[in-house]
């Protein structure tokens, strides 16, 4: 009885994070933008799946990029790989994982001079980008009559 007892929360907090996981699909791309913090500018980089491009002296690597599938423009989840093409040969990345276009400090790269961070994924052809949730329309607020007190 104690084991059960035990055991059942332990169930139920393993099982939490599975049913919180939303299905996602593949993008073609993704739309970054990189950030000059010394020179104070940005600039917008879409990469396909699989290619290469350049910040400043950061080479960027898409590997993956995917969108809630019931809510396309709603987030980006992009696997990418970060270079600086300054370090010495042989040097790993500075950078590799998943960045968060919705908490983009969630696994931020630490660069003294640059920041990158996903925007969106670039989406296959005739992908809808309209959430399928519609929220209805509120009610408008009752009036209140001024001389009575409120519960």
């Amino acid at each position: 009885m104690r084991r059960t007892l035990f055991l059942l929360p332990l169930a139920m907090m393993l099982a939490g994070p599975l049913a919180a996981q939303e299905a996602v699909a593949p993008g073609t791309g993704a739309m970054l933008r990189g950030l000059d913090k010394i020179n104070a500018t940005t600039e917008d980089l879409e990469l396909s799946t699989g290619e290469t491009g350049q910040v400043g002296s950061l080479e960027v690597t898409l590997r993956d990029c995917r969108y809630p599938e019931n809510n396309p423009a709603g987030d980006a989840f992009a696997f990418l790989t970060i270079r600086d093409m300054r370090a010495e040969e042989g040097t790993g990345p500075i950078f590799e994982g998943w960045m968060v276009a919705s908490s983009p400090a969630l696994n931020a790269l630490d660069h003294f001079r640059y920041d990158i961070w996903v925007l969106h994924c670039v989406l296959p052809a005739g992908v809808d980008t309209t959430p399928d949730a519609v929220v209805p329309e509120a009610e408008p607020a009752p009036e209140l009559d001024p001389d009575q007190p409120v519960d």
